[in-house]
């Protein structure tokens, strides 16, 4: 036990900028899949419609979404175990219908989301002259179905973590776009809100994308897919009790970096698409229904190269959403149910994860290569979305709160002030959202 500590005070405060990187992983890509085409979309109106009344929202939902995201990490090196199966063991047999019932809403949800994001990346395809949308829809389905379906987790997260680049593109659109950075900081201390109910229906969508259910179950269970790779018990994530406490500390500090990273860079984004089309679009008012509408309105306010550059960030997202909108729930369900599931099984080892995944991304297909109006889908999957997020949070927080499931790992005053006050303006965020909707605003 003495050595165990003096290790442990040996282990290096800081872990230089090598170990930063080694560090980004499951937090990163999940903040960077948060930025995929139906969130870019969201942002893009509120910049295009509002200018920058909204984009104070960018700091606001910052410390949300990284309590909420490293509660859900948390969970994971806690017990070696996703969300789903940890809600099994926390809510038991009744609570667990429960939570299936509103896994099996997410998964409708991200599978409308799914068919929008596949349109998204079809029809950025065609603005970059590559041919039709309706071509590259279904292309870009099936080629992601064969990569989930034939590649090991070590390339799959390799993809991830590549993709993630595709979305300094739009920080690139910003520096393009000729921005009137005084009229950014009246934004950001609250001096442009407009207090019409459309205005405040689209902040509302903004927290929505920004803090999405699906992205928990991701969170969780590609952690729970790292630990499995770097795991000294062979199949079995070992969790925070398995290990010695050094590395344990360790692992804490980079679950840490990864998740503020990961969080810090989707906010950083939605701030850069919600000033870049604030700072072009907003000059005079449009309504913006896609992240290709976007792209092809700042062609002739910023240039050919803005619009290129915007479509290609939102392909690369694209390419990165899809997989994880499409195997969240399956995560979910697989870890409610006690089944095997994850990237690093075969399917015959998984035949539930893969099933669900194959169901989704097929569906989701289809519904790109038959819908041209991405629009009506996205407001399908936000409405459900609006519904779902706030029990999610509540059964998260539960979870994670739970000194018989997370042991001294359980959630402090801070992660539970934090988390349930995210859960009230969440729940509020979708009264607002099906308010607007309802209303026709």
């Amino acid at each position: 036990m003495a050595n165990t500590r003096e290790r442990a005070r040996k282990t290096p405060a800081r872990l230089g900028w090598r170990g930063w990187l080694k560090a980004l992983g499951p937090g990163l890509v999940t903040g960077s899949a948060d930025d995929d085409p139906s969130g870019v979309a969201t942002y893009a109106q509120a910049g295009a419609q509002y200018g920058y009344a909204a984009v104070w929202t960018a700091p606001v939902v910052l410390p949300m979404m990284i309590a909420v995201q490293e509660m859900c990490d948390r969970t994971a090196t806690a017990t070696g175990e996703t969300l789903g199966k940890l809600a099994r063991r926390r809510f038991g047999r009744a609570g667990a219908i429960v939570v299936g019932i509103l896994l099996l809403c997410l998964l409708v949800a991200n599978i409308v989301n799914v068919g929008a994001d596949l349109m998204a990346v079809g029809k950025g395809m065609e603005l970059l002259g590559a041919g039709p949308s309706q071509l590259w829809a279904p292309i870009a389905g099936v080629g992601l179905g064969v990569l989930l379906m034939t590649g090991s987790y070590k390339l799959v997260s390799k993809v991830f973590i590549w993709l993630c680049l595709a979305l300094f593109a739009y920080v690139v659109v910003m520096f393009l776009a000729g921005v009137q950075w005084n009229e950014v900081l009246a934004g950001l201390t609250f001096q442009r809100l407009d207090p019409n109910l459309q205005f405040w229906g689209l902040v509302a969508g903004v927290f929505g994308t920004s803090i999405s259910p699906y992205l928990f179950f991701w969170e969780s269970g590609q952690r729970i897919e790292e630990m499995r790779a770097k795991s000294e018990k062979g199949d079995r994530p070992a969790a925070d009790t398995d290990i010695p406490d050094y590395k344990a500390i360790r692992r804490r500090r980079q679950q840490r970096i990864d998740v503020v990273t990961g969080m810090t860079v989707s906010v950083l984004i939605m701030f850069a698409i919600i000033v870049a089309t604030g700072a072009t679009i907003g000059r005079h008012p449009t309504d913006i229904n896609s992240a290709a509408d976007a792209a092809q309105a700042l062609k002739p306010v910023a240039g050919p190269l803005a619009g290129a550059v915007f479509a290609l960030g939102f392909i690369g997202t694209g390419l990165l959403g899809v997989p994880v909108l499409a195997s969240a729930a399956c995560i979910g369900f697989s870890g409610l149910t006690g089944k095997n599931w994850g990237f690093d099984r075969s399917p015959r080892k998984a035949p539930l994860f893969y099933g669900l995944l194959v169901a989704g991304l097929v569906v989701g297909t289809i519904l790109s290569a038959l819908f041209t109006d991405a629009i009506a889908l996205l407001v399908l999957s936000a409405m459900i979305n609006a519904i779902a997020a706030a029990p999610f949070l509540i059964v998260v927080l539960l979870i994670a709160g739970s000194r018989r499931i997370m042991g001294d790992r359980a959630n402090r005053a801070l992660s539970s002030t934090i988390g349930w006050a995210t859960a009230a303006i969440m729940a509020a965020a979708g009264v607002m959202a099906i308010w607007a909707q309802l209303s026709g605003s």
